[in-house]
């Protein structure tokens, strides 16, 4: 029922962007409205900003998740519009078991620099063609293989103290970013963006209200470097 409610959602507002592309008056469509903490997002209390002047957003997100499977595309949206400057990041969450074998691949990926050619790959096998892919040993085997990793180094690296570490400090921040659902969007370690179907919130919606916010973000780091 979630999932159908956000495929409709989705579909809603991609319908809505045709209508308003195909109108005369397009080029002089009103601002949009200002979004509403507890409405259209959640407030990350104490926030975990970075320091610095760099936005980052970062997907939060399991590939044993289906609902996460499904936000990729918008997922590609988001990176694609995000300003020049805004880094878009990763970060895996553990919510049980089942999923630390593939928050520990991820890492373990990540750290040989085969997280853009297997990303969306996993989700493919996992979801679309239902590949046994449970383990970190099924995923040294039989998955990242295929990339170019030796399943033994591959292994080794998984389980040494640098991705223990990963583990750790990426678990610490989905309980500070109070993350409990995935996908979700987190802005600058201030906003937390979830789909939320009852407030009409769909996958369309969260990339409309994480480029709002990126952009709420950057005027604010510049106005505070203005009057330092």
């Amino acid at each position: 029922m979630f999932k159908q409610a956000l495929i409709l959602l989705a579909g809603m507002a991609f319908i809505g962007g045709c209508q308003a592309q195909g109108g005369a008056d397009a080029a002089k469509a009103p601002a949009k409205p200002a979004l509403v903490a507890g409405q259209d997002y959640l407030l990350i209390a104490p926030a975990q900003a970075a320091s610095g002047d760099q936005v980052v957003v970062t997907e939060v997100f399991s590939y044993a998740c289906p609902h996460c499977a499904d936000f990729q595309p918008y997922a590609n949206e988001l990176k694609s519009k995000l300003p020049k400057g805004v880094k878009f990041a990763l970060l895996p969450a553990v919510f049980n078991a089942m999923w630390e074998p593939y928050a520990r691949g991820f890492y373990t990926a990540q750290s040989m620099g085969l997280v853009d050619k297997t990303h969306q790959a996993l989700f493919d096998a996992i979801h679309r063609d239902h590949e046994p892919l449970r383990t970190i040993q099924d995923l040294a085997n039989l998955f990242y293989a295929n990339y170019g990793a030796s399943p033994g180094e591959f292994l080794s690296t998984a389980t040494s103290f640098v991705i223990e570490g990963d583990l750790a400090a990426g678990n610490q921040k989905v309980r500070e970013w109070q993350v409990d659902s995935t996908p979700t969007l987190i802005i600058d370690g201030k906003f937390r963006v979830t789909a939320n179907a009852e407030r009409g919130i769909g996958f369309q919606q969260m990339v409309q209200i994480a480029l709002q916010l990126v952009d709420q973000e950057l005027a604010t780091k510049r106005a505070t470097k203005t009057h330092k």
